[in-house]
């Protein structure tokens, strides 16, 4: 891939920010007023002098093949508002940020990442072979005895599930969401945490409004199920059981066939619940066809290291973890400087998004939504809200509720304009939730988170 001359978008370069104030700082340094020494090569390098408060300009470099950033200021933020100040002229001033020589004092810095990221590719390319446990018989014994409470965690909650039907689901409001609690924190105890996850998602439901008994049926029969498969996991097909386990809590390194590919990142977006930040990075391998979901987690206010802007596409290296799907994976090699994404990832017809869905749901029951490319669709108004159809409005797929109140709905009706476009999205059986489009007049990504 040719490196040079490459440079994002100024909405690329918003997308790395940790947070709305973050943003907004880091727009108000985007201009060539308080930068001085300004510049970048053809290695992904950026750097610059940024004037502050103080006597000495702030030192701010940025390796936009990570990316990754260093800077001299105080701030705990990753990226800091010079950082983003830095991107975001690097990206609409050409003039200012020319292509020139590293300056010493960014180069040791860069010289220094770089070695390492080498050194941690040449050892995660062996580790495989060589990542052994110190003590493979502690190792099964400690699983076991998880397993055991685990199981024993399970058959508990499949009689708290019992004891509800035989009560009526109408008891599930009156007793509040206290019982849902302390039933959630056994799961802890018993080391289950997806099971305790569930628990505290079912004791929402009956404030959740109309229609609640409905709903809370249907996911007591989906955490029955989950009981049910852990309870008999020896007897599943590995790939079933390996998801399971997934589901339950139990977590497993990523160690299937390293993918190299060129990436195109589709989308990228933060969910919280109040104490860790979740990122999620969608690609699309160009060769492989194969579709990946990268996470990365913050904690205590700092934002996920994980940093991949849609639109972008990476020379990378991805290691896919076990189960159904195998959506998830690790990046651990990337080779040179990202490029834009020339066109849009090939997508399919409505039907072709139930058909993909169906097929998931067979390997995966508990799925909330699959990765989804359409291609050709309208965004229509609905009496309920949205729909994406296809040309000749015979299927559609409603947008999923979250989604109707994001203003990226909008940004998606204005780029269509009444024509056929290109959405990348979770689609699950509450609707279609859209992250990014591309229109037939130009390869441009546009993010919809």
């Amino acid at each position: 891939m040719n490196q040079q001359g490459v440079r994002w978008t100024a909405e690329q370069v918003l997308a790395l920010a940790p947070d709305a104030s973050s943003r907004k700082a880091g727009s108000k340094l985007g201009t060539a007023g308080p930068w001085s020494g300004a510049g970048s090569d053809g290695s992904g390098a950026v750097w610059g002098l940024c004037k502050g408060s103080g006597s000495k300009p702030y030192q701010t470099i940025v390796d936009t093949t990570g990316p990754a950033y260093k800077c001299s200021c105080p701030s705990r933020k990753f990226p800091c508002k010079h950082a983003l100040g830095l991107l975001l002229l690097w990206a609409g001033d050409e003039e200012t940020v020319r292509d020139a020589e590293v300056p010493d004092w960014a180069g040791e810095w860069l010289a220094g990442r770089r070695k390492r990221a080498a050194e941690k590719g040449e050892q995660g390319a062996g580790a495989g072979q060589s990542a052994k446990p110190a003590d493979p018989e502690a190792a099964r014994r400690r699983a076991e005895r998880r397993a055991d409470r685990i199981t024993a965690g399970a058959t508990e909650l499949e009689q708290r599930l019992a004891d509800l039907l035989r009560g009526g689901l109408a008891s599930a409001e009156q007793a509040g969401y206290g019982l849902w609690e302390e039933t959630a924190a056994r799961m802890v105890d018993a080391q289950a945490p997806g099971l305790a996850g569930r628990v505290r998602e079912l004791g929402a439901i009956p404030g959740s409004g109309p229609g609640w008994p409905v709903r809370l049926l249907e996911e007591c029969a989906l955490v029955h199920l989950l009981d049910q498969a852990w309870l008999d996991r020896k007897r599943l097909p590995e790939p079933l059981a390996a998801t399971v386990r997934t589901r339950v809590g139990l977590t497993a390194p990523a160690e299937g066939p390293a993918v190299r590919d060129e990436w195109l990142v589709l989308a990228q977006y933060d969910t919280t619940d109040g104490k860790i930040t979740t990122r999620r990075a969608w690609l699309h391998g160009r060769g492989s066809g194969r579709t990946a979901l990268l996470l990365s987690f913050g904690a205590a206010g700092r934002a996920p290291q994980l940093a991949l802007p849609a639109g972008l596409v990476i020379d990378a290296e991805l290691v896919p973890y076990a189960g159904a799907g195998q959506l998830r994976a690790d990046l651990t090699r990337q080779f040179g400087a990202p490029v834009p994404i020339k066109e849009p990832p090939p997508g399919g017809s409505v039907a072709d998004a139930l058909s993909t869905y169906g097929a998931a749901l067979c390997e995966d029951p508990w799925l909330d939504s699959w990765p989804v490319t359409l291609s050709g669709v309208i965004p229509v108004p609905a009496d309920d809200g949205w729909q994406l159809a296809d040309p000749d409005g015979k299927s559609a797929l409603p947008v999923a509720p979250a989604a109707l109140s994001r203003p990226g709905l909008w940004k998606l009706a204005a780029l269509s304009g009444g024509g056929p476009v290109t959405v990348f999205g979770e689609f699950g059986h509450r609707g279609f939730a859209p992250l990014a489009a591309w229109s037939d007049a130009t390869a441009e990504t546009v993010a919809l988170t």
